[in-house]
């Protein structure tokens, strides 16, 4: 009974903790063409905040403009199913719909999953050269505005 119990805690904190960052990651992230809504090829500030307004429409599923917290946690459920689901689906052995306690990645297993998924831009299970390259640039380039000059505004 107590191994149960450990494994629904430490499954729920698993989802809970690496669904944020995932969350961040997953988030759907259109292309240029998708937030050009007149097909001018440039960006307006209206267009790119049409976007949000899109979301928050899809959000609000009773229509009254405001979200209520049944709505934000029916959002949130979807999404923490949604991650429970691929998490099973990637770590499941043995093919039984569940996960074991020697099926549970650990913290350096995940990091190294998040990262390989990342630098795998085109999702073919493998990384190319370029992608590898890409990668290494954008890594640079984050390095490069750490060691910026002074602290960075973020807010």
């Amino acid at each position: 009974m107590k191994t149960k119990i450990l494994m629904v805690a430490l499954l729920s904190g698993l989802v809970m903790t690496s669904g944020a960052v995932q969350a961040q990651q997953e988030r759907e992230r259109p292309d240029f063409e998708t937030l050009d809504l007149n097909g001018d090829g440039a960006l307006t500030l209206d267009e790119m905040q049409s976007r949000g307004e899109a979301r928050f429409a899809d959000l609000d599923t009773d229509g009254d403009g405001a979200l209520s917290v049944e709505e934000m946690t029916a959002q949130a459920n979807a999404r923490a199913e949604e991650r429970a689901t691929t998490m099973i689906e990637r770590f499941d052995d043995n093919g039984d719909g569940l996960l074991q306690e020697d099926e549970m990645p650990t913290r350096q297993e995940r990091r190294a999953a998040r990262i390989f998924d990342r630098v795998d831009a085109d999702g073919d299970g493998s990384i190319s050269a370029e992608e590898f390259t890409q990668a290494q640039e954008r890594m640079g380039e984050r390095d490069g505005e750490r060691r910026g000059s002074g602290p960075r505004d973020r807010g």
